[in-house]
């Protein structure tokens, strides 16, 4: 028996309210732009990947659900289009992941800082679906829900536009800074990437609040900018193999002429 699963795609424009379920053997990409690079969160359920990718889009806090399948959006990044894809966390879509991973230019690996578990996940179940990117794919490691453990991610809520909140961060961090930054290490050794020429640890590791709005354009700009480099090498391979057919007609009528 074979099973369809749903992805949801989202307009740039109204992101709630331009949702629709299609299968994905159905999704009509001929309604939208063609992609130039693809960008994937993965992560245990509960860590906050949808509200991450809702913040930066839609400007605001939303309370979701699980995600099922996964969630399709097309940003437009300058004269560049950047797909981004929200994976589901639950078990049993975990083999859906590396379909969303294949021909990935960048990959956010999202644990939740008031769970060690959401980080031990992130390499015993989700490292491995990763391999199905490319070769120079770029990995972020991020630690979201930071308002709940971390003054300036709470405060970061009124410059941000979020609602004030009047509680202070009471729940214990059990993940720091420095583990998220072990496991960049261990990502890049698993990938065969040579620590001195991939990207600091420092800049890869990122800790983020989708509630207040915390450090969320920073990951999301920063790794944008970081796959320019993966557009235009696309865009320039892209082009070495295109045909000019009125050339091609113009020299055959040129040969057809001094043969006769």
């Amino acid at each position: 028996m074979k099973v369809k699963y749903n992805i949801d795609i989202f307009s740039a424009s109204r992101l709630m309210v331009n949702k629709r379920r299609v299968p994905i053997a159905m999704a009509d990409s001929a309604t939208m732009k063609r992609p130039d690079v693809k960008l994937v969160l993965l992560g245990d359920m509960n860590v906050g990947k949808t509200s991450l990718l809702h913040r930066y889009i839609a400007r605001k806090f939303t309370e979701t659900v699980s995600t099922v399948g996964g969630a399709f959006f097309l940003k437009q990044w300058g004269p560049y289009n950047i797909s981004i894809w929200d994976t589901a966390g639950r078990e049993q879509f975990h083999g859906l992941g590396s379909m969303y991973c294949r021909g990935a230019a960048a990959i956010i690996l999202t644990y939740d800082v008031t769970s060690w578990q959401s980080l031990v996940e992130l390499e015993e179940r989700f490292l491995s679906l990763t391999d199905t990117a490319n070769e120079d794919c770029i990995y972020a490691i991020v630690g979201n829900k930071a308002d709940l453990t971390d003054p300036k991610a709470l405060e970061a809520g009124s410059e941000e536009g979020a609602e004030p909140s009047e509680r202070r961060p009471s729940v214990r961090k059990q993940v720091q800074r420095e583990d998220a930054m072990a496991l960049y290490g261990r990502v890049l050794k698993y990938k065969l990437q040579d620590e001195r020429s991939s990207q600091p640890a420092e800049s890869m590791c990122f800790e983020t609040s989708a509630k207040t709005g915390y450090n969320v354009d920073l990951l999301f700009e920063t790794l944008f900018d970081m796959v320019l480099p993966s557009i235009l090498k696309k865009r320039a391979e892209n082009n070495s193999h295109t045909v000019d057919l009125e050339d091609r007609r113009d020299a055959k009528r040129t040969r057809s002429g001094c043969c006769s």
